[in-house]
């Protein structure tokens, strides 16, 4: 017979952050794209309803799937009119770097909720090193479920900025880039993305990513850690 200690409550906690960034995190990063874009003049992702927070219009079966199963993924990409800007690669740019900053500005807020809740150290994404107000209890599983809430937006922050099309950082890397370099980017996109694919499922690229990531994590710890103090 199955029973709840059947139950890993850690790993409980983990799905249940990845479907929070699957269903409220992804949409609001899809979201601050298409924003962004009607901002700027391009009301492409408005008409076909993408100006929206409702998980329903930024669903990806695929990229919601990845997610929950190794902790990375995409949500449906907003699609963009690049000529209905006045300066369309500079449009181009911060419509896409939107959504990146979107993650990160959540992971920040993450973190204090995080500081807020008990975690007041973090030492290279060792859970051992963040010191609770108790090692069991409702405090600790939010506690465990808020660190993996930010691991994740930190992910996505960091894998979306990868200047590689058709990821969000490309656009960044295109638009300081000569026009014709630029355009020789944009040409061979699927050959750097799948040689991209390659190095992240081989694990060559996780290793710095996850460095960036330990490193932005534990800045966020240090400029709050004046919240345990005043708490």
């Amino acid at each position: 017979m199955l029973t709840m200690q059947a139950f890993d409550p850690q790993l409980v906690l983990l799905f249940l952050s990845r479907m929070m960034i699957i269903f409220l995190i992804n949409p609001l990063h899809e979201f601050a794209h298409a924003w962004t874009a009607n901002k700027l003049g391009d009301d492409t992702a408005k008409n076909e309803g993408r100006l929206t927070l409702s998980p329903l219009a930024h669903l990806d079966g695929l990229g919601s799937l990845m997610l929950m199963l190794l902790g990375f993924g995409w949500a449906k990409p907003v699609p963009v009119s690049p000529s209905k800007f006045k300066n369309p690669s500079l449009g181009m740019m911060i419509t896409a770097i939107a959504g990146p900053l979107t993650n990160l500005l959540v992971a920040f807020l993450g973190v204090i909720a995080f500081r807020l809740c008990g975690g007041m150290n973090y030492l290279a994404g060792d859970l051992s090193s963040i010191s609770m107000f108790d090692g069991s209890g409702t405090m600790y599983y939010v506690s465990y479920m808020l660190f993996w809430f930010i691991v994740i937006n930190l992910n996505l922050f960091l894998f979306n900025m990868i200047p590689v099309p058709p990821l969000d950082g490309s656009r960044v890397l295109t638009y300081f880039l000569p026009p014709k370099a630029a355009v020789w980017v944009l040409r061979n996109q699927r050959i750097f993305y799948g040689i991209m694919m390659i190095l992240l499922f081989t694990g060559i690229l996780s290793y710095p990513l996850s460095l960036l990531n330990n490193l932005i994590f534990a800045g966020m710890i240090y400029i709050t850690q004046w919240i345990p103090v005043v708490v």
